[in-house]
């Protein structure tokens, strides 16, 4: 895969995804865990046309700061950029932004995953 790939996920600041909502803060804003998912769905969408057959990518770790607050209303961008590739290991840097600049940055982990190997671990888990 190459280096640099990019791509961009869009969100509106609505009641459903503030933190009051979430349950990760007791306000009417963007909430964290909503600005995570944003940023993982932009890494996972940079990588994923250039993906084996019966592959997608799962999320292992992500550091990010949230850096300031959005209002219901403000539309939320994630950027994500392909940094390295190692194997099955793709690190991303991840931004965040609204109206009035950047509210979030990072780096985050994925890993290219066999789909049916993947969700075979769920009977096995069961098992145990």
């Amino acid at each position: 895969m190459e280096k640099g790939l990019t791509y961009t996920s869009q969100t509106t600041v609505c009641k459903g995804n503030t933190a009051l909502t979430l349950g990760s803060g007791d306000m009417e804003v963007f909430a964290t865990p909503a600005l995570v998912a944003l940023m993982e769905n932009a890494a996972m969408n940079a990588v994923k046309p250039y993906l084996p057959k019966d592959s997608t990518t799962v999320g292992a770790m992500i550091q990010t700061s949230h850096i300031k607050p959005s209002g219901l209303g403000e539309v939320i961008s994630a950027t994500a950029i392909l940094e390295e590739e190692e194997g099955r290991k793709l690190t991303f840097k991840v931004s965040a932004s609204d109206s009035k600049g950047i509210i979030g940055k990072g780096i985050h982990i994925r890993y290219i995953v066999d789909r049916k190997h993947f969700l075979s671990k769920l009977d096995t888990e069961s098992s145990k």
